[in-house]
Parts: C-alpha cells; structure tokens; sequence
C-alpha cells in the first residue's frame, strides 16, 4: 500500500513535522497521548514520505521545515490552523484551543513563525529524525 493510500484510505488524518526539533518531537508524543482514537498519524517533513504527500499539492519541503502541516480530508492546513485543527480532535479541554480560529490567521501564524523561529534555540535540535517505538510505529508513514 502507498503512502497516499495509507493515509487517507483509513480515513486518518497525517501531521507533518519537523523531525529533528525537539519541540516537535515532544509534540508529536503530546498529540499521540491525546489521541485516542488513533486518527492522527505522523511523518517527519524530512522523509520521502511527507515529500510524496505534499508533491501532488504543489508544497515542496525545503531547508528547514518552518511550519507544521495536517493534511486531513484532502486538504492541507499550516501553521496556527494546522496546530487547531489538530487541537480540536484530541480528547479533554484542548479541543477548545479550537475557538482560537475565530482569531484572524495573519495574527495567529505571527505567534507561530515567532515560536518557529526560536524553536531550535529554546529547545534544541536533534541530529536525525525521530524512530517510533515498536508499539508506535503503525502511527508513522
């Protein structure tokens, strides 16, 4: 089965991260442990995968990845609306970050590119992209 296949054929949506930061990483372990349902699964932007997923939306990743990316339902959300959006579907009180979409996009991805732009800095920076668990590794492409 193909990467495309896999992700949209089980009706799961996919994130796509920067692999090598660690508030990514962290992320990524955050979101899956509020994920019950298992409907997120996940690619680093740095793989062949996440680059055959993006292909075909005229989205090429380059350099370093500077935003997060969810592709659910066919279609493709970045930055703040990605991290919302994302936000709506885990279990608890963060489905209600989700109101912040009311805030206009240009103020809430100016949050974003900040946070993106100090990532490395604040949290640090891997030397290779994260390996799943055995137990995890069906929640990766």
């Amino acid at each position: 089965m193909d990467t495309k296949t896999k992700a949209a054929g089980e009706g799961r949506a996919v994130v796509l991260f920067d692999g090598v930061c660690n508030l990514c990483n962290s992320t990524v372990n955050f979101i899956i442990d509020r994920d019950p349902s298992a409907h997120f699964r996940f690619a680093a932007l740095q793989s062949p995968q996440a680059a055959e997923l993006l292909a075909p939306l005229g989205r090429v990743p380059q350099g370093e990845p500077q935003s997060i990316f969810l592709l659910e339902d066919g279609k493709l959300y970045e930055r703040s609306t990605a991290a919302l959006k994302i936000a709506r579907r885990m279990g608890g009180a963060w489905k209600g970050l989700y109101a912040f979409i009311v805030v206009p996009a240009p103020v809430r991805d100016a949050v974003y590119r900040f946070i993106a732009s100090h990532r490395y800095r604040w949290f640090g920076k891997s030397d290779a992209c994260r390996m799943p668990t055995p137990e995890l590794r069906e929640r990766f492409l």
